[in-house]
């Protein structure tokens, strides 16, 4: 399985959501998705919650501590992310937490429109 960590501005709106997305997709083998991951600071973001259900996926909201614990893990960094949320990218911890323990990156972080992207491939493909 695969998990789809998510970034993004305050307002940001649900179609430059989805287009980064299905751009994200269009670059890792398809496998199952467990759903979207993002930061439980995001959870009023409605662009990110329209998203969910354009994409007919669940939107789940994950503490920092979770993404903290491995942000040792990433492979960019956003200095503005770090002082605001306390990892390198929210993206891409999102996706390593989502997929489980002994995920893996498939994507690093992409970015467009004020929406950032990654993908984690789970341990054994289970997520």
């Amino acid at each position: 399985m695969i998990a789809i960590g998510i970034g993004c501005k305050s307002g940001v709106q649900a179609g430059d959501v989805v287009a980064l997305i299905e751009d994200a997709l269009a670059r890792v083998e398809r496998d199952t998705i467990a759903g979207l991951f993002t930061v439980a600071a995001k959870s009023l973001e409605s662009g990110l919650a329209e998203a969910a259900i354009t994409l007919s996926l669940p939107l789940l909201f994950l503490p920092e501590i979770a993404l903290k614990s491995v942000a040792c893990r990433t492979e960019s960094r956003s200095e503005r992310v770090v002082a605001l949320f306390g990892v390198p990218s929210i993206a891409e911890t999102a996706a390593l937490v989502g997929a489980g323990e002994g995920a893996t990156l498939i994507l690093p972080r992409i970015s467009q429109g004020g929406v950032t992207c990654a993908i984690a491939k789970s341990a054994g493909g289970q997520a």
